[in-house]
């Protein structure tokens, strides 16, 4: 018979393995208990020892509530070694009924589990689920926790400490809370779900491996709970490499669908013995359960976001950086470009690749630089002086060093005249999307003669990312351009803008919500028609690692507002120190594309600072595609 403490549930379980045995914390229930004269269901932690990680017994209750900050209840133990002590982190609970002002996380210290030699509040702030990492990182206590559980959203953050008391120091948490933006670890798909850690940190070669529960449509009756795994930096907890996108457990058994709290998995310890990864986790806030997986093919599956996985090899042998990369920088005796030179936009005209790229020099203003190319990669001219200039109001600077300018150039060729958009910046006002053109003739000889730019995105708005398709569809003119985090597709009788026609028409595609393009996306170069549909090169921001990477998709010939096919991993990604050492690390960004024979060249910036250039076969690229039509 169960002693009155466990009698009515034992569950979230945490394991540790030391000098060949195995300790399980976990959370303890005792329903109708008499807490100052209430009736409430109490929970505490117990501890259980086992030799094999499976059976479990000499069960004893370890921590009880003694502090008016845990009255009301201990739950959800996770226990680390460091320094030869045992940490358990528990969640204290110091009212009835409990509400987020009275849920924070607790620590109880013990060096053998007989005797609680020191128990603290840690958090003056509502949290739950915190562990210790097992090893200092970077010569720091580092531990890993949940913020606002009560108050969602959620968070998953990082810590890091000199020393273990701090641990316990309101003043060291007040000001680790007032940069909580800064040490939050992205983990939420969407504001409609709820995350929680589960295990404490596992180290293993590739980073380290937390186990954390996620809910979906947390806020509803129908919330689907599951087990979830990401992997960490080993020097850098708060950079992801990779999270699993698919939940690795869901309540399917009869014991994790029916309980005190029916359909609930919640994971809350883990091991690695031998080649496999064993997961503790509560079923039904009823039972201690253990899953075990893999642990190498778990590994594999995160060592990327599923943007890189299983496809990385092949993303990177259809496209070849140029191994002379990049091919134009800064040059500190130009004012107008000693800074960066950076998203190029490309067109091949006259047996030759002209490149217009972006520049900014000491006063950050944006202008435009020119450089030809017979080959596609080595440039045979540049120009000294800058091609095109903020000219109008709406491009010229108001504050003194404040970024400004003519950003992100991109050119198309209709009829007799090669049209550009590109990004207006005053510094102050949202960005727009101005549109000038030239002779293709003037062009070809350098004769800059730019029409007077006009303005065609609404005012007020941030828009950019825009072109024009190189041929109209059903007597319009169609532009591509991203209002908030997508692409859009406008269709218009003319190009005058005139009477406050803007951009505006529909969403073309939007960010995948748990992808490497999960942000924001907006276009690359100008769509290039091939024999199967145009094909459109984007630009996607992953909010998981904040890294810009390319990716393809193909619009209908004669419908572009019908996407048939997207790839779901990026053809291009920063990997080359140019794409990592500059103004923004960890990005390629392009605006231009020319096909040479069987032979697409992509123009892009790295890192902010820098033009590259990557080339494939195109017939290589659309096979690919064909293998994603929708």
């Amino acid at each position: 018979m169960a002693d009155k403490w466990e009698k009515d549930a034992v569950f979230n379980g945490c394991p540790i393995k030391d000098e060949g045995n195995y300790h399980l914390l976990y959370r303890a229930l005792e329903q109708d208990a008499t807490v100052d004269g209430q009736k409430i269901d109490l929970s505490t932690i117990g501890y259980a020892k086992s030799g094999d990680g499976i059976h479990f017994s000499s069960r004893k209750q370890l921590i009880k509530p003694e502090e008016s900050w845990e009255k009301f209840g201990c739950e959800d133990p996770r226990v680390t070694k460091i320094d030869d002590k045992f940490l358990i982190f528990y969640t204290a609970i110091s009212t009835f009924p409990p509400n987020s002002d009275s849920i924070k996380v607790a620590v109880a210290i013990t060096r053998d589990f007989q005797k609680i030699e020191e128990r603290h509040l840690v958090t003056p702030f509502n949290a739950k689920a915190m562990a210790l990492f097992p090893d200092k990182i970077n010569g720091k206590y580092a531990a890993i926790l949940t913020v606002d559980t009560d108050k969602p959203p959620a968070k998953i953050a990082v810590a890091y400490f000199d020393k273990l008391e701090q641990l316990w120091d309101s003043a060291y948490w007040e000001k680790w809370q007032r940069s909580l933006d800064d040490n939050i670890l992205p983990s939420l798909r969407t504001l409609d779900d709820h995350v929680e850690l589960g295990a404490p940190p596992v180290k293993t070669a590739d980073g380290w491996l937390i186990i954390y529960s996620y809910i979906k449509d947390y806020f509803t009756s129908d919330k689907i709970f599951s087990i979830e795994a990401a992997l960490l930096d080993i020097n850098n907890p708060l950079k992801l490499i990779g999270r699993s996108p698919s939940p690795l457990l869901i309540p399917e058994i009869d014991y994790e669908t029916s309980g005190l709290i029916p359909d609930v998995v919640f994971p809350s310890g883990a091991l690695i013995k031998n080649d496999e990864l064993g997961v503790y986790y509560g079923a039904s806030d009823n039972y201690c359960c253990l899953a075990t997986c893999n642990l190498e093919d778990l590994l594999k599956s995160l060592r990327h976001l599923e943007y890189v996985s299983p496809q990385t090899i092949k993303t990177i042998a259809i496209f070849k950086k140029y191994s002379d990369n990049p091919i134009i920088t800064p040059i500190p005796e130009h004012s107008w470009e000693s800074r960066y030179t950076l998203n190029p936009a490309a067109i091949y005209e006259a047996n030759k690749v002209h490149i217009l790229y972006r520049a900014q020099g000491r006063y950050n203003t944006s202008v435009i630089g020119y450089a030809a190319s017979l080959d596609g990669v080595h440039i045979e001219h540049k120009s000294s002086e800058p091609i095109y200039e903020p000219r109008e109001k709406f491009e010229q600077k108001i504050y003194e060093d404040s970024f400004s300018g003519c950003e992100d150039p991109r050119l198309t060729r209709l009829d007799d005249k090669i049209y550009m958009c590109y990004t207006a910046y005053d510094g102050v006002n949202p960005t727009r999307v101005a549109l000038t053109n030239i002779l293709a003739t003037d062009f070809v000889k350098n004769n800059w003669n730019w029409s007077t730019p006009i303005l065609i995105s609404p005012p007020g708005v941030n828009d950019k990312n825009a072109c024009i398709l190189s041929e109209k569809i059903k007597g319009k003119f169609v532009f591509l351009h991203r209002l908030k985090n997508s692409i859009w597709i406008d269709y218009v009788d003319d190009l005058d803008f005139k009477n406050n026609r803007w951009l505006q028409g529909d969403i073309l595609f939007g960010p995948n919500e748990d992808s490497w393009d999960s942000e924001k996306i907006g276009i690359g170069p100008p769509p290039i028609k091939t024999r199967d549909g145009w094909l459109l090169i984007y630009h996607g921001l992953s909010k998981y690692d904040g890294r810009y990477r390319l990716g393809a998709a193909l619009l209908e010939g004669d419908n572009p507002s019908n996407v048939i096919a997207r790839l779901n991993y990026p053809i291009l990604e920063p990997i080359e120190n140019y794409e990592h050492d500059g103004l923004r690390p960890g990005t390629v960004f392009a605006c231009g594309a020319v096909l040479k024979g069987d032979e697409l060249f992509i123009y892009y910036g790295g890192a902010d600072q820098y033009v590259c250039v990557a080339s494939a076969k195109l017939d290589v690229l659309l096979d690919e595609l064909e293998k994603s039509r929708f």
